[in-house]
């Protein structure tokens, strides 16, 4: 593992933070297109889902390929398919054309992130979820907090029409990672590699692994779900301000940007497990002041939210990758890809239950899912180099 390098990572992280800027911006725009093709709750909620399925719940498969050889050719692709996909979805009069778009973008994220946290880990050297890892993660955090905002602002200044002009980003950084191409490529496992005791899948790791798997599910279902419905509830329900809702979005967003880097070094401190027990229990109990709170309070309310809820990212990849030495593609895929989008899966159902009840009554639903994480952590047993930390 080399030693801790600090201007790859930062790279790595723009790679992870301009990627994520089309993940994020997607649920913002989606009351645009279900206005412009006069979709239904249900049919917008589907467009999450091929956006999950594409650039979420593939990802395991990108890390399969990603474990039997090194494809560092993945990072500036990734970066140029996420910004592409999503910049033209203004573009289509028709409802097959938009989720093509939307898969296209979906294979950039899902191509980017397993290689990236692969790469990360090893240039982070010993220094994994307290420093190298957070400061990949967050990236990507940052990413999901200005993509609402930029889409927003495009959309307001622009038009609709003018969406295809926050590709440049996607261009730019595509371009800087593929003249370091060769700097990010990491060398060959050692001949030994498979025999060494220190690689070795730790006992119970997959049972550990699918209940982690499933806590995630549910943070992700809670942090897609607000990410989908607060503009939805502002923008379509109350036929409010467009660029409050971005606002609202980016600062639960920024929130889990803060929390992710504050979040890692206490959850050495206290350990894994612990820290995401604590984590998904004030959630739990934060989430309600959400839904009560108005003003300035309500931006507090989120972003205090955000902070609790996302402080696990990185932490969560980590304990994957630790249960899985040897496939740290595959874990990563799982956690950031399977796992995160099983959960934005979910918003779908949101989408059946906004249609059948209200948006109101969508929104006041996601409250059940952090306490289900939180009593799913309860369960977990991580066990670290062959016995439970």
């Amino acid at each position: 593992m080399a030693k801790f390098n600090l201007k790859i990572l930062l790279l790595l992280s723009l790679g992870h933070l301009t990627t994520d800027i089309y993940q994020g911006a997607l649920p913002s725009i989606l009351p645009f297109l279900k206005d412009e093709l006069s979709l239904s709750y249900t049919m917008t909620g589907f467009i999450m889902i091929m956006s999950n399925l594409t650039s979420s719940v593939l990802q395991p498969v990108f890390g399969y390929f990603s474990d039997r050889k090194e494809k560092p050719i993945l990072l500036p692709l990734g970066v140029f398919g996420a910004g592409v996909g999503l910049s033209l979805l203004s573009l289509p009069s028709n409802y097959m054309a938009v989720l093509v778009l939307v898969t296209i973008s979906g294979l950039g994220v899902a191509s980017y992130h397993p290689e990236g946290y692969k790469t990360a880990r090893f240039f982070a050297g010993d220094r994994l979820a307290t420093t190298g890892m957070s400061f990949f993660a967050v990236g990507g955090n940052l990413g999901f907090a200005i993509g609402p905002v930029l889409a927003m602002f495009t959309v307001k200044y622009l038009g609709f029409s003018g969406l295809p002009v926050i590709m440049i980003p996607s261009l730019a950084v595509a371009g800087a990672i593929l003249l370091l191409k060769n700097t990010l490529a990491l060398p060959e496992l050692p001949h030994h590699f498979k025999k060494d005791t220190a690689y070795r899948t730790p006992k119970g790791s997959y049972r550990s692994l699918s209940l982690i798997i499933a806590v995630v599910i549910m943070r992700s279902w809670t942090q897609m779900g607000l990410m989908a419905y607060i503009p939805f509830y502002y923008i379509n329900y109350l036929k409010g301000d467009a660029i409050y809702a971005a606002k609202l979005v980016s600062v639960f967003l920024l929130g889990g940007a803060v929390g992710t880097l504050a979040g890692a070094p206490i959850a050495d401190k206290w350990g894994h497990r612990r820290f995401l027990r604590v984590s998904m229990f004030i959630a739990a109990l934060v989430f309600p002041l959400v839904l009560i709170t108005t003003g300035s309070m309500l931006f507090v309310s989120l972003f205090v939210l955000g902070m609790i809820l996302v402080s696990t990212f990185s932490v969560t990849v980590v304990m994957a990758q630790n249960l899985l030495p040897k496939n740290l593609g595959i874990a990563s895929g799982l956690m950031v890809g399977f796992a995160i989008g099983t959960g934005g899966i979910g918003v779908t159902v949101l989408g059946v239950i906004a249609d059948a009840f209200g948006v109101p009554f969508a929104l006041r639903s996601i409250t059940v899912l952090p306490v289900l994480g939180f009593l799913l952590s309860m369960v977990l047993q991580y066990p670290i180099r062959q016995e439970e930390e």
